[in-house]
């Protein structure tokens, strides 16, 4: 699904090269992960914390992963199945039942297959995997085709609904998604200048009819790109629908881990922790989000927006 961590795929092996994801130590903790338990990695990415994860469960234990990119899964299976080099030869009969599967979390509530899990983890970030290959259009740093899908069988691409929506339908969809004020000049300039077929002629006509402002740092096409991820991949629906069915789907003393990286994810999250606790379904272990420390932001520059919140099912 590429909601994963912003891992990389160097060597593919974590801990063999390559990038560990966002707030690592802090969601292994915070999941206190149960040996023999059963958990679910909500959006495996490139299998960084499913690793983790799995490394703690013995040989009863049971980990599903779950992702909407097949490509991110490829390497999913790659890191997690490679029990020899992360426990050591004479360990591998230790290794937990690990399945990791196609689809989006926000169907585990429908999952004939479900049960009681002692822990769900989401890492919502989009994985460097993603934002690398210019494709699948993800980033406007290099040409690429407007696509932006994380599940490539999924519809609609984002080039149909730069090119299909009116204006006014883009430029709701921009401020809603986007938190973007200029939201309607873009809306109005994308429009004028159809059809527009890959990122950087997107960016470029947002950046004319949205020039930087002295204070800001960041591109101005930064926000209407992250309005027309979300859409496209459906994620603060998808999310919500997570967040509505973990209280059933959680043991008694289950957690669940959520790491979100802007601020429409994190409030979505805060507001659902708070009100399960009003409802007596959760013990809040997160009154504030945690952030990544100065040195794992040195790391990895992605990090500084991350923020976990995390809840125990009472």
């Amino acid at each position: 699904m590429g909601e994963g961590s912003t891992d990389t795929p160097q060597g593919v092996g974590h801990g063999q090269g390559g990038h560990v994801p966002v707030l690592l130590k802090e969601a292994i903790d915070f999941l206190a992960v149960r040996r023999g338990g059963i958990y679910i990695d909500a959006t495996v990415g490139l299998g960084g914390h499913s690793l983790e994860i799995a490394k703690r469960l013995g040989a009863a234990g049971r980990l599903i992963g779950l992702d909407k990119d097949p490509k991110a899964l490829e390497i999913a299976r790659q890191v997690v199945g490679r029990q020899s080099l992360v426990v050591g030869q004479d360990q591998e009969h230790d290794w937990p039942s690990v399945e990791l599967r196609h689809g989006s979390f926000a169907n585990l509530a429908n999952d004939e297959r479900r049960t009681a899990y002692d822990g769900i983890l989401a890492d919502l970030g989009v994985s460097s995997l993603q934002f690398s290959d210019a494709a699948r259009g993800f980033s406007f740093q290099a040409e690429g085709s407007l696509d932006m899908r994380m599940n490539p069988m999924s519809e609609p691409t984002a080039e149909q609904v730069v090119n299909q929506f009116d204006e006014r339908q883009l430029a709701d969809l921009i401020y809603e998604f986007g938190e973007e004020r200029r939201s309607r000049r873009i809306a109005r300039a994308i429009v004028r200048s159809r059809p527009i077929l890959t990122t950087a002629q997107l960016a470029a006509v947002i950046s004319t009819a949205a020039r930087s402002m002295k204070h800001e740092r960041i591109h101005p096409a930064t926000r209407t790109f992250q309005a027309l991820r979300i859409f496209v991949n459906r994620e603060l629906d998808d999310l919500r629908k997570l967040l509505q069915a973990a209280p059933q789907l959680l043991k008694p003393g289950g957690r669940l881990v959520v790491i979100s990286f802007h601020s429409l994810e994190d409030r979505i999250v805060k507001d659902a922790m708070r009100e399960g606790a009003k409802l007596g379904q959760y013990k809040l272990l997160t009154k504030k989000p945690v952030t990544a420390s100065e040195e794992e932001v040195d790391r990895n520059p992605r990090s500084r927006s991350a923020k976990l919140r995390a809840a125990e099912k009472v």
